[in-house]
């Protein structure tokens, strides 16, 4: 049982302990010391209420719902880490007309779940990254979708790829139509929030997209630019807080710089404050350094 709870986020299933050699008597005894706790009918814990985690809760209501049972929308977008959990109820999708309803569990039930589409991690059964894309794109902003899309791929997530092959297999789901317009130019991997603005100004800018965080070979340093045009020779580093604030960073800033500089490339920083209070005066700095070299 320990075993069990281990591998299952401290959930069990009633089936699981009979396997285990308890009785039903057994397990009534122990919810009634305080040994197991009842989270949903044959599905309990090995810790109080007030200590379950979001993967605890997530883990008892797809165990709730049946083998076949799938975490899946938001739930599994919050399992995925590609978006908050929130709090919200559990929603978890059942193939077929079966299942029954659960108090405090979003049953969704479906005839065209692929069993490609469906993962296993940490024991547990969830829609594949790209497939939970697809479930959330209708109720995420578009704005917020093409963010945690491009996070996902920089953290390799999911790439475009897997995300254009879940969408051949859409059938007229609800979410397609979003997410194929957020993927119509393929959504470039980001870092950090900071580069997913100055890429949304590029664009808004109509200027040309340039390479994002590529590997670029100097002499015998590799080093990766935020962003780079690489006929241009042109180099921009957006250098948000998070990751730009420490004495460190600020000398691996510099180091970088001058590297670049050495084999002739330009380089214009921006910081975050002048993404989002002087956007016009960042693009004026880049359109100028884009054509410059052609007047």
């Amino acid at each position: 049982m320990a075993r069990l709870a281990a591998e299952q986020n401290t959930i069990v299933t009633a089936r699981q302990l009979y396997a285990c050699g308890l009785s039903s008597g057994a397990v009534t005894l122990r919810t009634r010391r305080g040994t197991l706790h009842r989270v949903y009918r044959g599905v309990y814990s090995v810790v109080g209420e007030d200590s379950l985690t979001m993967k605890a809760r997530l883990t008892a209501a797809v165990l709730a719902c049946g083998d076949r049972a799938v975490l899946s929308h938001r739930s599994a977008g919050a399992w995925w880490e590609l978006i908050a959990y929130g709090e919200r109820h559990p929603e978890v999708t059942v193939p077929g007309d079966g299942g029954r309803a659960i108090d405090g569990i979003r049953v969704r039930r479906t005839r065209g779940l692929d069993p490609r589409d469906v993962w296993r991690r940490e024991h547990i059964r969830v829609t594949s990254p790209a497939r939970t894309a697809l479930d959330i794109a209708h109720d995420v902003p578009p704005d917020a979708l093409r963010r945690l899309l491009r996070q996902a791929q920089a953290e390799g997530r999911l790439t475009v790829n897997q995300l254009r092959d879940v969408l051949s297999r859409a059938n007229g789901h609800h979410g397609a139509r979003a997410l194929r317009a957020v993927i119509a130019d393929g959504p470039t991997p980001t870092r950090s929030v900071a580069e997913d603005v100055m890429l949304d100004l590029l664009d808004e800018a109509a200027l040309p997209r340039p390479e994002l965080n590529p590997r670029l070979a100097l002499g015998a340093t590799t080093v990766m630019p935020d962003l780079l045009w690489r006929e241009q020779m042109l180099v921009v580093e957006v250098d948000g807080a998070r990751f730009h604030s420490s004495a460190q960073a600020r000398r691996e800033d510099a180091r970088r710089q001058a590297l670049l500089e050495a084999r002739g490339h330009r380089v214009i920083r921006v910081t975050y404050d002048q993404l989002v209070h002087d956007p016009e005066q960042t693009i004026a700095r880049i359109r100028l350094a884009l054509y410059a070299r052609g007047r």
